[in-house]
């Protein structure tokens, strides 16, 4: 079967290995969002979750990991025609990176209502005045991917650091 990014069950899959690299962050007392960038063929090119508090690094976000992991397998910063895959709406500054990248299409989990950049504070990916827009496919595992953020909010409120 042909990849397509626009196949809800392709989608769900891409969700599904986000889901999983997000589930990796907290046990770095991250919050758990994860992330991952295939070609327009499918095959993966990078991935990666959350590390700003294990690495002390402010860019440290899920979208950022995977697009320097995926720029490193293909030998360019150019992702032309490839898709970012995410748990969490872009923020503003990976919004910029992704565009940056030239990313072709963003999928994505849970609404970020503070900080999104893909619709729902800010449109960073589809702003007609930037030079490159990226096709939006979100909501794909919301629930899923809202409630393991929830969670994890939950216990770091309640002090519980696993």
């Amino acid at each position: 079967m042909a990849f397509s990014p626009r196949d809800p069950a392709q989608q769900h899959s891409l969700l599904g290995r986000c889901l999983e690299l997000a589930s990796q962050a907290p046990k770095t007392g991250d919050v758990p969002v994860g992330a991952l960038v295939v070609d327009p063929e499918g095959r993966l090119l990078g991935e990666g979750f959350n590390t700003r508090e294990r690495d002390d690094d402010p860019s440290g976000h899920a979208e950022v990991n995977a697009l320097r992991a995926a720029a490193r397998t293909r030998g360019t910063w150019r992702l032309d025609g490839c898709v970012l895959a995410v748990t969490l709406e872009p923020c503003p500054m990976c919004a910029g990176a992704i565009s940056q990248a030239r990313i072709a299409q963003v999928i994505f989990g849970a609404w970020d209502e503070k900080a999104g950049a893909a619709g729902s504070v800010f449109d960073v990916l589809r702003e007609p005045r930037l030079n490159h827009w990226v096709e939006v496919h979100p909501g794909v595992r919301a629930e899923e991917c809202a409630a393991q953020l929830r969670e994890f909010f939950e216990r770091f409120r309640s002090g519980d650091s696993r």
